[in-house]
C-alpha cells in the first residue's frame, strides 16, 4: 500500500526512514578526521613488532634475543617463557580450543607468533624483530585436510594429541578436533534408498580472506596505579574483547575499558582475538606504559581469520517432477592449527544447519567433521552469520543440479519446492523454526522485475547462433543476527545488542548502542530510525 502524502512529508522533514540524506559519519571521513587506532598517540608510548615463524611445522630448539636487544631502541624482547609467569602462555578461542599465544618449542602454521620486539618506535622494532635468532627444526607439515587423519599422518597439536575431547565431542584421531550432526540420519538414509530421483556433487567452498583495508591492531595502557586497563582497538565485537581480556588476565571487567573508534572494514575479520593483542596487553602491564601493535598487510592476510574452507559432498533426493524428498551433507572442515572459529558455543559447525534454505524438505542429515592442518587458524562470518554462505551455497547448488539433470527450469523447481505461505510459522528438518515468509510472492515479484520469460526467449536466439548466455537463480534464507541467544553464544557471552534513548528538555537525544560501524553508515541508520519513531529530526 503507497504511503500517504501526510506520511512522505513527515519523513522528508525529518529524514527518517525511506528519505534520502547524506550521510552523517562521512563529513568527518573525507576530510581526513576519522580516529583509526593507528591515529592513537599516548605518552611514553612504546611500539611493538612481532617475529613470525618461516615454517608451517617445526620444533624451535633456540631463541636468542641477543643481537635485537643491541639494536638502538629496543627496550625488551617477548617469548612464551616470559608469558609463563602471568599465565598468558595460552588463551581461549572463540572456538572452544587453546592457542600459544607465542610458540613455544613448536609452531604449527607458517607465520605464527613467535616473539615480539617493543622498541621507542616501530622502525626500530621491526629492526630488533629481524635480528631475533630462532633455530628451527622443520617438521612434514600437513595442508590438505583429507591427510589429516590419515594413518601415520604428523600431530599437529601436541599439546592436546592424549585428550579424547576439546570442547565439542569425542575425538577419533589426534588431528580430530570434533563430529557435528544435525537431522535424522536413519530417516534420510531409507529416503535416498527408495528414490526415484538423486543427485550427487562434490561441494567446496575454499579458503578465503576478508582482507580488511585497515589491518588488525591495538593500543594497551595500563595504569599500575589505579589497575585500569583501556585498549584502543580495531574490533568489530569490543564487548566480547573485554570479556575474554578479563577470563585471560585476571583483571575485573569493571577496570577494562575497550574503546573500538573508526574501524576501516571488517568483515568478520576483526572479531576474534589474536596474539597480538595479548602481547601488547602484557607488555604495558609489565612495563607500565601503553604499547601500540599494529600488522602489516602480509602480516594480516598471513595469520587473521579466514573463512570457508569446508570440502564436502551434497546429495538430494526428489520423485520425478522434482519435488525434494531429502537433503544429506557430509563435509571436512579444514580449520587449521588452533580451532578458533568463531561459532556458537552448542553449535561448532556454526549456523549450517540452516541448510534446507527457503525449500520444504521433510527429511535432512548433515555431518561436519572438523580437523586440525598446519595452516593458520580462523573461520570468521565474512559477508554473513556464521557458516550461513557454505549452507546456502549448498542448498542452491544442489538445486540447480537436480534441475539439470530432470530437465526443469531453475525458477519452476524452486516454485515447486518452496515453503508454502500457509505452512509459517515452518520447523524445518533440522531444528529451526522460521516464523513467517512468502517465497512464491518473492519470486513472482523478482522475476516480473527481471522480465524473465523474456530473458529466456533471449538465452534461446543467443544460443541458436552459437553465442553464450547464462541465466542464475538463488533465493536464500538466513539468520542475519546471532540469536537466541540459547542457540547462539560465543564463550557463554549472549549475542544480541540493545539501544539506549534518552531524551533532552531540549528536545535533542542521545542514542547509545553497542554495534560497531565498519563503513556501514550506522549512525545514519540509527538515526532515521529514530527520526521515523520518535519524531525527531535525524
Amino acid at each position: 500500500m503507497a504511503a500517504s502524502t501526510d506520511t512522505l512529508e513527515r519523513e522528508t522533514k525529518l529524514q527518517g526512514l525511506g528519505a534520502s540524506r547524506l550521510r552523517k559519519e562521512d563529513a568527518r571521513f573525507i576530510r581526513g578526521k576519522g580516529s583509526y587506532v593507528d591515529d592513537i598517540k599516548l605518552p611514553g608510548m612504546l611500539f611493538g613488532a612481532m617475529v613470525r615463524s618461516p615454517y608451517a611445522h617445526a620444533r624451535i630448539k633456540s631463541i636468542d634475543k641477543t643481537k635485537a636487544l643491541a639494536v638502538p631502541g629496543v627496550v625488551a624482547v617477548l617469548v612464551a617463557e616470559d608469558l609463563k609467569p602471568v599465565k598468558l602462555d595460552w588463551m581461549p578461542t572463540l572456538g572452544g580450543d587453546v592457542q600459544a599465544v607465542l610458540a613455544d618449542k613448536k609452531v604449527c602454521f607458517q607465520m605464527q607468533e613467535v616473539a615480539m620486539v617493543i622498541a621507542s618506535d616501530r622502525y626500530s622494532a621491526a629492526d630488533g624483530a629481524d635480528r631475533v635468532e630462532v633455530d628451527y627444526e622443520e617438521l612434514p607439515a600437513i595442508v590438505d585436510p583429507h591427510k589429516s587423519m590419515a594413518p601415520g599422518a604428523p600431530v599437529i597439536r601436541e599439546d592436546i594429541a592424549g585428550k579424547d575431547e576439546v570442547g565439542h565431542g569425542k575425538r577419533t584421531h589426534p588431528n580430530h578436533i570434533f563430529t557435528w550432526e544435525a537431522g535424522d540420519k536413519e530417516g534420510t538414509d531409507a529416503v535416498f534408498a527408495s528414490a526415484a530421483v538423486s543427485v550427487r556433487e562434490e561441494v567446496l567452498n575454499p579458503r578465503v580472506h576478508p582482507c580488511p583495508l585497515e589491518t588488525c591492531g591495538c593500543v594497551a595502557s595500563f595504569d599500575k596505579v589505579t589497575g585500569q586497563l583501556t585498549v584502543y582497538i580495531t574490533s568489530q565485537a569490543p564487548h566480547l574483547v573485554r570479556t575474554v581480556v578479563a577470563m585471560l588476565s585476571g583483571i575485573p571487567e569493571s577496570k577494562i575499558r575497550i574503546i573500538g573508534g573508526d574501524i576501516g572494514g571488517g568483515f568478520g575479520n576483526k572479531v576474534p582475538i589474536y596474539p597480538g593483542y595479548v602481547v601488547a596487553i602484557v607488555a604495558s602491564i609489565v612495563t607500565g606504559v601503553p604499547i601500540k601493535w599494529i600488522e602489516s598487510r602480509i602480516d594480516n592476510i598471513s595469520t587473521t581469520g579466514f573463512a570457508r574452507d569446508y570440502h564436502g559432498v551434497g546429495e538430494l533426493a526428489a520423485d520425478k517432477d522434482g519435488r525434494i524428498k531429502a537433503l544429506r551433507f557430509t563435509a571436512l572442515a579444514d580449520h587449521g592449527a588452533f580451532n578458533s572459529h568463531v561459532s556458537a558455543t552448542k553449535l561448532p559447525a556454526g549456523l549450517f544447519s540452516i541448510c534446507t534454505g527457503s525449500y520444504d524438505i521433510p527429511k535432512a542429515y548433515c555431518r561436519v567433521d572438523a580437523v586440525y592442518t598446519n595452516k593458520a587458524p580462523g573461520g570468521v562470518a565474512y559477508r554473513c552469520s556464521l557458516r550461513v554462505t557454505e549452507a546456502v551455497y549448498l542448498i542452491e547448488r544442489m538445486i540447480d543440479v537436480l534441475a539439470q539433470k530432470l530437465g526443469i527450469d531453475k525458477a519452476e523447481i524452486r516454485r515447486r519446492n518452496f515453503v508454502k505461505a500457509d505452512k509459517f510459522p515452518y520447523n524445518t528438518s533440522l531444528g529451526w523454526t522460521i516464523d513467517s515468509g512468502n517465497y512464491h510472492a518473492a519470486l513472482e515479484k523478482v522475476l516480473k522485475a527481471v522480465d524473465y520469460e523474456g530473458l529466456r526467449r533471449e538465452q534461446a536466439e543467443k544460443r541458436t547462433k552459437g553465442e553464450l548466455m547464462g541465466i542464475g537463480v538463488c533465493t536464500f534464507t538466513e539468520i542475519v543476527g546471532a540469536g537466541p541467544t540459547k542457540v547462539c553464544d560465543i564463550l557463554g557471552i549472549g549475542l544480541f545488542d540493545s539501544c539506549d534513548i534518552r531524551v533532552n528538555p531540549t528536545g535533542s537525544a542521545i542514542a547509545r548502542l553497542g554495534t560497531m560501524s565498519q563503513g556501514q553508515g550506522h549512525a545514519t541508520t540509527y538515526a532515521q530510525i529514530i527520526a521515523t519513531e520518535l519524531g525527531l529530526s535525524s
